[in-house]
């Protein structure tokens, strides 16, 4: 069984499947993961590692805006949330979309 904190469990949300990440995964072996607003890159590196038993290379994050929605007079905004582009060590796959490691 593997030690995984509730924490780590906490941190990643969900994969990010677009085009450009899915040539991401396959040209430059880099995850996009939706991450917690207040999650470091120290915290998400060692949530991966800890949760898909890989190694980490490099992480770089995004905040992306929320976009402006009208309905009618009614204007609503969606949720700010931060996105996570996640480098691994060639040999270290982690393939969400086909789910095959």
């Amino acid at each position: 069984m593997i030690n995984v904190s509730h924490r780590s469990l906490e941190i990643l949300l969900s994969p990010h499947i677009s085009e450009k990440s899915t040539v991401l995964i396959e040209k430059l072996n880099t995850l996009v993961l939706k991450v917690v607003m207040n999650a470091k890159k120290i915290e998400i590196k060692k949530a991966v590692q800890q949760i898909f038993n890989v190694k980490v290379k490099n992480i770089n994050i995004v905040l992306v805006k929320g976009k402006k929605k009208k309905s009618g007079k009614d204007v609503t905004f969606r949720k700010n949330w931060k996105k996570a582009y996640i480098s691994l060590y060639p040999g270290h796959n982690l393939n969400i979309i086909n789910n095959q490691e």
